[in-house]
This record gives structure tokens, C-alpha cells and sequence, in this order.
């Protein structure tokens, strides 16, 4: 196996304790390559989980892959651990585990059944008037607002058949999670329950300079934007949490997570009917997505001179999807103005063209037999070849380490892929793979990159499609001026331009000298139409001279 695809050791699954086993190795991952940013008492908590028996690791790691803090004993029952009680004593010593938590009337009825319930609240239903049989629905309802102090389970129900326990170190475990995921929205169960030696990535260096989080700080300040977020659905205002967002940070990655922030608390006051909240915190994001809330806030209000101002400077950065929702909204606003309309663009058309076929049957599949012949063979590729000759010729740009692109060794692409400074950070990276095309390496490379990295898992590469004869047959046949106008649309917008891509491609390496050697279809079946994304890009290669087609199928009779 190549060197720089040799995915660090993690454990199987016939291994019984395998989830322990990634556990550790994510502690140990973040320990080595984050360890200044852990405060002395974190180091120690750390010290602390290394000296636990095994059963005591396991237990505990069960508990932070389930959902919440608190568990009932009974439910904590894994036969490779053996007696639960037994492993939780280490971690009751250490405070790790409370085994008497205050629990809430919500969280009773959250852990207990119905019948444990009607035994445990069986003074409280009398004395409410409520049926002995009454429904878990019916019981919540008329007891929350009455029994509203928070008690150990024994108090609520001194005969309880059951314990439960809550879990204290779930701050730890979180910051943790942050540190070697980027993100709080994976969970554990996401990578200690797999068994990743069933794929294979690319091993980026992750040096000192290249790790996201240099400082202690910025993890703090991660996990705020996260508990805000957290406040905001749990129905906290978006006026009260708007305050305390912590200002920019001066890290890019970060401070595009606190714009997204902004941009959700944005929508919930536009949502509240709180106009002017919803503009300020749109305006502070400063995202595409939050420039045209504000701007259709500001139509929708009757402020059209502030909003076409407005609308004039977004038009001068926008990208392309950014563009075109402007492009919808400047004639409106210009005819509220009674200004001159701006000159619509008509988009370009493809030639279109009806085959009736024996169906019904895939419609793609039936178009490409239909059409393929031995010297001129259709390849159905939709959003694959592009795409795949793109991520090959870009791989260097794709695994470039850089702060906040990766944050350990089993990522299938960069975290900031789609955000919108991506190509500006590695400006330089990708002139120097473009330039290939103007020189003809490009097909050295792509060959090569293909050979080397096969089966590694990439976010455009998708190696299932993209065969040897296919991705030779391409490169023969593909113009590479034609291959730089779409490398560079893809650039453009990486998120919504990998999709919208034809169906079909057909390849034709013993064309005359002089015409074109492929042709690209979309094939639409009997009811279906063109989506937006796909009438971009036939707008787009009907621009470029890029051949392009639409078929539509239409079955024949049935005699």
C-alpha cells in the first residue's frame, strides 16, 4: 500500500471492545497534536481515564456514545463488560458519574415506564384526580407545572426497582470531540462504531502550523457559537442571544461557523417578525446567503433604494448562484425605483431532439444503447467524469493542510470545501494544476494521480465510474481548453456546480481532423424537465462551444 494512503491502525470489529479501542485512539490523536490546549485538571481527568480498568473505559465510553447524561442502570448491560455495577465504581469514586443526580419531573418521565411512573407519582395522581389509568400524556401534563423541585429518583420513588446515574464529563468529552472531529456534529458512535480500515484516505501532514485550533481560546469560542446555537432551538430569542456572540475571532474557519450563526439567528428574528434585528444580524454575517435575505427583507419593507444600493455592490463579488438570485431581484427593484430594467441575459439553449424507444426501462440506459456504436461508445457519467477529471487533476489543492481543512487522518476531503474562501486559500495551488492544461501535463498527471491514489476516498473522485478505458477514452477526446472552462465554473461554486451536470457522454477518438470528438447528453424521460442547475451548465457549454445536447424519450405504444 502507498505510504501516503496507509490509514492509521484502528480496531475491528471482531475485537468485542473496538469502540474502546478507537476511543483511545481518538484521546491519544488529540493528546499528542492538542495537548497544550488542555488546562492542567483536563490533563489529569485524562492521566485519570488512562489507569481505569478496562470494563470501567468501556462502560464509561457506552455512556458518552449514547444520547444525554442521564442512564438507567438496567439499560447499561453489555456482556463484554460484565457486572455494571462493578465498572461503575472507579468512575463513581472519581465523580465521573453521579449515582443520586436531582432529576426534574420532565427527566422522570423521560426514564421511567408508565407503569413505574403510576408507582412512583401514585400519591400525586390521587390527590390530582386523575384515573389510575390514566395516559403518560395525560399524567405529564397535569403533573409538570405542580411537582416542579428537582429530587434524587429515591425521593420521587423510595421503592424504585431501578438506579439511575448521571454522566459529569461530558464537557471533556465534547472538547475533546471538537479537537479531533472539527466539529460537534459528529458523534462518537460515527467513528468508534466503525471499522474505517473498510476505506481508505489520503494521510494529509497535519503539522503544528497546519492543525486548526492554536489556541486554547479558539476551541472556547467554538463551543459558545455551539451552545448558542444549542439555546436558539431549545426557543431562547434570537434578541438575547444575539448579544452574547462572541466578536470575531481574527480565524478564518471560525469566524465563517459565527457568520452561520448570525445568519440563523438572522432568519429566526425575520421569522419573529423582528425586521430590524433580522437586518442588522444579516448584515453581520456578511455571508451570499445572508446578502440576499437582507436584501429581500429590505424589498419586502419598502426600502428598494437602500436595497438596489445594496444590490449593485453584492453584484460586483457575487458568484454565480449569488448572481443569479441578484439577477431576479435587481428588475424588480428597478421597476419599483422606475429606473431602467437591467439587460436580462436570455440563457442559451441546447439542440433538442425526441427518441421513442421500448420502454418503459431507465431512461438513461436506453438512451446510451440507443446511440452507442463500436467506434463511438456512451458512457453514462451524470456528475462523474467532470467531477473525477477535476479531482484528479486538483488532488494536491483538495489535501492541501491547511488551519481548519483537516483534523485527523480519516477525512474524505477538506471541512472547508464549500466554504466561500476555498479557492482564494489555495489560489496558487490551483494556477500551478491549471496551468498543466495549457502545456499538456495535465494528462500525465491525471493518469498518474489516478494510478497512485486508487480507492482512496475523494470528494469528487468517485473510482466505481471512473475505469481506466473511461478516464483514457476522456482524455483523448475531451479538448483540454474545454476542461479548464469547466475546472474553472466548478471552482466557482464547488457546492451546487459538481450537480447539473448531462447524463451521458459520448466519445468519438476516430473523428475527421477538425470536429469534435465527444458530445455531452442530457436525457429527460416522458414528464420530466430541466432543472436549474442543468440549465447552468447547457448556458454555460452553449457559451464555451462546448457540445451539448437534450433528448427526450417518449416511449412507443404498447401493441
Amino acid at each position: 500500500m502507498n505510504s501516503a494512503s496507509a490509514a492509521p491502525a484502528t480496531a475491528s470489529l471482531d475485537d468485542p471492545f473496538y469502540y474502546l479501542a478507537n476511543f483511545r485512539f481518538v484521546v491519544a490523536w488529540v493528546q499528542a497534536r492538542h495537548g497544550d490546549l488542555f488546562s492542567a485538571d483536563e490533563h489529569h481527568a485524562l492521566e485519570q481515564w488512562s489507569q481505569l480498568p478496562r470494563a470501567s473505559q468501556a462502560l464509561l465510553v457506552r455512556m458518552v456514545m449514547r444520547k444525554g447524561e442521564l442512564f438507567r442502570l438496567d439499560k447499561l448491560s453489555y456482556p463484554e463488560i460484565g457486572d455494571t455495577h462493578q465498572a461503575l465504581l472507579p468512575l463513581l469514586a472519581l465523580g465521573w458519574v453521579s449515582d443520586a443526580p436531582l432529576l426534574t419531573i420532565e427527566e422522570l418521565f423521560r426514564l421511567l415506564r408508565l407503569s413505574e411512573l403510576r408507582d412512583a407519582l401514585r400519591a400525586s395522581i390521587r390527590s390530582a384526580g386523575l384515573a389510575s389509568n390514566a395516559t403518560k400524556t395525560a399524567l405529564q401534563t397535569a403533573l409538570t407545572p405542580v411537582l416542579t423541585d428537582a429530587l434524587p429518583l429515591r425521593q420521587w420513588w423510595p421503592e424504585a426497582s431501578t438506579r439511575i446515574v448521571r454522566l459529569n464529563v461530558m464537557a471533556l468529552c465534547d472538547r475533546l470531540r471538537l479537537m479531533f472531529f472539527g466539529n460537534v456534529r459528529q458523534d462518537w458512535a460515527e467513528f468508534v462504531l466503525t471499522e474505517l480500515g473498510l476505506q481508505r484516505f489520503e494521510q494529509v501532514p497535519l503539522t503544528a502550523e497546519s492543525r486548526a485550533f492554536q489556541r486554547r481560546e479558539e476551541v472556547d469560542t467554538y463551543l459558545t457559537l455551539h451552545r448558542l446555537r444549542e439555546r436558539l432551538e431549545n426557543g431562547e430569542s434570537p434578541e438575547q442571544l444575539a448579544a452574547e456572540v462572541p466578536a470575531a475571532f481574527g480565524n478564518r474557519w471560525l469566524d465563517a461557523r459565527r457568520s452561520r450563526l448570525l445568519l440563523t439567528l438572522g432568519r429566526t428574528a425575520e421569522r419573529s417578525g423582528n425586521v430590524e434585528q433580522a437586518l442588522s444580524l444579516y448584515a453581520e454575517a456578511n455571508n451570499s446567503e445572508a446578502r440576499i435575505r437582507r436584501l429581500r427583507v429590505l424589498e419586502r419593507i419598502g426600502r428598494y433604494s437602500e436595497a438596489y444600493e445594496l444590490a449593485q455592490v453584492a453584484l460586483e463579488q457575487a458568484g454565480e448562484g449569488e448572481a443569479q438570485a441578484l439577477s431576479r431581484l435587481l428588475p424588480r427593484l428597478a421597476r419599483k425605483l422606475a429606473l431602467p430594467s437591467p439587460q436580462a441575459v436570455k440563457a442559451a439553449e441546447a439542440p433538442t431532439y425526441v427518441l421513442e424507444l421500448a420502454g418503459p426501462q431507465p431512461v438513461e440506459r436506453a438512451v446510451a444503447e440507443h446511440l452507442s456504436t463500436a467506434t463511438a461508445p456512451v458512457f453514462y457519467v451524470e456528475n462523474g467524469l467532470i467531477t473525477g477529471l477535476f479531482g484528479l487533476l486538483l488532488w494536491p489543492v483538495m489535501f492541501k493542510p491547511l488551519p481548519g481543512a483537516f483534523f485527523h487522518p480519516f477525512h474524505s476531503g477538506p471541512a472547508d470545501l464549500y466554504r466561500e474562501d476555498f479557492v482564494v486559500q489555495r489560489q496558487a495551488e490551483i494556477d500551478a494544476c491549471l496551468a498543466q492544461l495549457d502545456d499538456g501535463r495535465y494528462r500525465e498527471t491525471i493518469r498518474a494521480t489516478w494510478h497512485a491514489k486508487q480507492g482512496i476516498t475523494s470528494p469528487f473522485v468517485h473510482w466505481g465510474l471512473l475505469n481506466e478505458p473511461l478516464l483514457t477514452a476522456a482524455l483523448d477526446c475531451l479538448p483540454a481548453e474545454h476542461l479548464r472552462a469547466c475546472f474553472i465554473r466548478l471552482l466557482s461554486d464547488l457546492k451546487h456546480n459538481r450537480a447539473g451536470l448531462p447524463d451521458l457522454i459520448q466519445l468519438i477518438p476516430d473523428a475527421p481532423d477538425g470536429e469534435l470528438r465527444y458530445r455531452m447528453i442530457e436525457v429527460k424521460g416522458p414528464g420530466d424537465r430541466l432543472q436549474d442547475n442543468q440549465r447552468r451548465w447547457i448556458d454555460f457549454f452553449c457559451r464555451h462551444d462546448i457540445p451539448v445536447e437534450v433528448c427526450h424519450v417518449r416511449w412507443q405504444p404498447v401493441p
